[in-house]
């Protein structure tokens, strides 16, 4: 969904990243305010930080059904998958009050 992309100029590298985190900000509003609340600062606050593993791990989480996300982030069930349960166990570490 988010593929990786290899540009030798640094400027066409910076815009083309820009444009794959713009795209990835727009598919992180789910248009439901519980998950909205949760993944719009995720993505906005902590994905430029997140190690390329970690943002691949988001990515994933993107392309799964809101219906399970929203099980997921509700604590209701847990993904099967460990790079979503790893991803899932972030952001709702985030979104904790510290």
């Amino acid at each position: 969904m988010f593929p990786e992309v290899f540009v030798s100029n640094q400027s066409e590298t910076s815009d083309s990243e820009h444009t794959e985190y713009q795209r990835l900000k727009w598919h992180s509003r789910r248009g439901m305010l519980e998950l909205d609340v949760l993944l719009m600062p995720f993505v906005e606050k902590r994905y430029p930080s997140l190690s390329r593993e970690n943002q691949l791990r988001y990515q994933k989480l993107l392309q799964c059904e809101d219906p399970e996300l929203f099980q997921w982030f509700m604590r209701h069930s847990t993904p099967s998958d460990s790079d979503l349960l790893t991803i899932v166990a972030l952001i709702l570490e985030d979104a904790r009050p510290h």
